[in-house]
This record gives C-alpha cells, structure tokens and sequence, in this order.
C-alpha cells in the first residue's frame, strides 16, 4: 500500500461535528498540527490536529454502526479463531492496581504437566486486544505457544480513567503485569516468556523489556515509536515551534478539564473520508471504520492532555541494553512507519534481526495473513524461547 509524502503532509483539521470551537487555542493548534506530524493525521497511532468533545466522539462512533466491508485482500482476517485453540478471558492486576483484562490462548493440545514457552501480544495504539493482537495470539497459539492479548490501561477492558488517557509508563507496565499473570500458570516456563508489540505496542514492549529482564525475546511489527512520531513526525517533519504550539494548547485544555469542562480528544482514525482525505487516512480507515477490523470498544482518540506525554517518551533510550535478548523487527516494505523499525533496529544491541515484508504497507500487517510473516515469528520464538510441549509428544 503506497503512501505519497505530499499528501501525507496535508492534514485535516476540522472541529468536531457540532461543537462551538469557543477557545481561539483549538484552532491554533489545528492550523499547526497540519503541518504537525507531516504525517498521520488522524491514524490510530499518531496525533493529528483533530480535536473532539467526548460526546462528539461518542456520536461519531455510533454513525460507524453502518460498516462498509472494508478491503479484505491477502487474507485479511482479524477476527480469526481457531478450533486448535482454548481462549478464556482473564483479568489481573500491575502494580498501580489497576485490572488489566486480557485472553488468554491454549493449544488443545498443548502438554499441561510440562512447562511450556509462552508470550504477551501488545494491540495498536489506540485500538483493543481484539484489533490484531487477538489474530496474532491466536496464530501463535497454533503453533503451541500459550498468548496472552491484553487491553492496555485506560483501553477497551481493562481499567483506567479518564478512558483513553496516554501513560506510557503504565502501558510498559502492563505488559510486565502480563508476564507476572503467565509466570504463575504451571504450565508456563518462567524462564521462557517473549512478547509481541504491534505498532505502537511495539514501543511500550521496548520500554518494558529495557527494564523487566524477565522479556527473553521481543518482537516489534508495523511499530511506531510513539515519542518521536509525536514530537518530531514522520521524517522529523515538526519544528519545535510547532510542538510548543500543541503543548500550550494541551496546558490550556488542562486548565478547562480541571474546572470540570468537557474532555477534550485528539487524534485517531477520521470517522468519515473525503476528497482531503490522505492516503494514511485512508488506510487506517479502511481497517478501524469497515467491518474489517472494526471494534464497538475503541474510537482511536486518546486524549488532548493525556498524547502528550508521549513527547517525554524515549522507548529507545539505552535500547541496546536489552541485548543479549535477542529482537525482531518487522515492518512492510512500504510501510510509513518503516523508519522507526529501521531506527531500533541500528540502536539495538544484539542478536538483532530485520525483516522488511515485500509490498506491505503500515496496517497491512494487522491483519493480512497471507503477508504477515507467521513462519519467521514461529523461528524466531522457538529458536530463543524453546519449543512447546504437545500431548502427542515435543514438537
């Protein structure tokens, strides 16, 4: 999926639907924001100058109900299950006490008297464990692995408010808090347990396993590493002016939210496409506004004070530390997002490894089974994690 850098860089700015933009700061930040990012205007990934009231974003997720197919070429399956497969739903908690909702996945066949590898799977950002994550755990799962998809605080299930809110602390956290959960299930090896990051996950399992030894292999694909698309955009396309604009404008919002005034939210899939409409717009709409890959439990738009903080989020600070656990990068060839793979890629220590898809873009690899390089994420796991165990014997 081709992405044109000139388009790319004409972002959208509109008010939400209905809404009196009574605050002159709103539009500053719009006019900034589309040169901002030069980028993903309204991805599920990345900030755009959108903003968007929180009863506003509730009545432009009820006008998706009406879903069009969506593109599902190459496979596109993310809604996937298997009859190979147990899933349960599960809830635990990080160390703030928050409930962390999760699946877990069990091979039918898998060998409950031995210990077996297992692995955490991170969703996009912005998304839920049933965007991707869940296609990816399942997969995996097929393979006799046992996964674990998680809702990421403040997301979909699991805990958190306000609801959307950006911590990317407590997105690392979590993940270790999914480890924890897998480490106390006696067929699990503790000493084997990985983790996949999709998108921006990709960044949060980075920064997880900078610090929680515990991650023994990482796998990052389609990843975006949220502080740099925030504070400097797609080809480091925002000036610092511009970044100063939208943290004056998310300083005002807190002034407004902390005198009880409405949420404010940013960012995220567009709810509608038209002829301004960007080619990344396109196809994060394509996945996350179609029956495709559509969820009731996500809109994508985290929110206005909480995005951010990703601009004081460094996922690859001493990222080389992690070595000599081994990481694998994956992103397509087309990708707009392939920069930052490439990035982590030269700063991480190793045993390191990238693999770039042929004809693959960005969100094709949420979900596209037959792009998605299953069999190198089957090696990569068994060859650092070990192999699982089945009723039938070692695989």
């Amino acid at each position: 999926m081709n992405t044109d850098p000139d388009t790319a860089g004409r972002t959208r700015a509109t008010a939400s639907a209905g809404r009196d933009l009574k605050r002159r700061g709103l539009l500053k930040m719009a006019v900034a924001g589309a040169a901002v990012l030069g980028v993903l205007a309204a991805t599920g990934c990345t900030p755009s100058p959108t903003t968007r009231s929180s009863s506003s974003a509730a009545s432009a997720t009820q006008a998706t109900l009406n879903l069009a197919p969506g593109d599902t070429s190459d496979g596109a399956d993310n809604f996937y299950t298997s009859d190979q497969v147990s899933a349960q739903k599960v809830t635990f908690k990080n160390q703030y006490q928050m409930n962390v909702s999760g699946n877990l996945f069990v091979p039918k066949n898998l060998d409950r008297n031995a210990t077996n590898p297992a692995m955490v799977v991170g969703h996009p950002m912005g998304a839920v464990k049933e965007q991707s994550a869940n296609l990816y755990a399942t997969k995996m799962a097929e393979q006799g692995f046992v996964t674990l998809s998680l809702d990421l605080s403040f997301w979909g299930e699991s805990e958190g408010q306000p609801r959307n809110a950006v911590s990317p602390d407590i997105y690392a956290e979590d993940f270790s808090a999914a480890v924890d959960y897998l480490r106390t299930q006696t067929y699990v090896d503790k000493e084997a347990i990985g983790a996949i990051g999709i998108c921006g996950s990709g960044s949060f399992v980075i920064s997880a396993a900078k610090i929680d030894p515990r991650i023994k292999a990482i796998a990052t694909v389609s990843m975006y590493d949220m502080g740099t698309a925030n504070r400097n955009g797609l080809r480091h396309s925002v000036t610092v002016e511009q970044r100063k604009d939208i943290l004056a404008q998310a300083a005002q919002q807190r002034d407004v939210e902390f005198a009880g005034g409405q949420t404010e939210y940013t960012s995220g899939t567009p709810e509608e496409l038209n002829d301004q409409s960007t080619a990344i717009d396109r196809e994060f709409y394509d996945f996350y506004r179609t029956s495709r890959g559509h969820s009731p439990a996500t809109t994508t738009h985290p929110t206005l004070t909480g995005n951010v903080k990703f601009m004081n989020f460094y996922p690859f600070a001493d990222i080389e530390t992690i070595s000599p656990r081994p990481m694998l990068f994956i992103a397509g060839e087309q990708a707009h997002s392939r920069e930052f793979s490439e990035e982590g890629y030269q700063l991480a220590g190793e045993p390191k490894e990238l693999v770039i898809v042929p004809g693959a873009g960005h969100v094709d690899l949420y979900d596209r089974v037959n792009l998605i390089p299953f069999d190198k994420l089957t090696t990569f796991f068994q060859d650092n994690l070990g192999n699982p165990h089945t009723d039938e014997g070692e695989r």
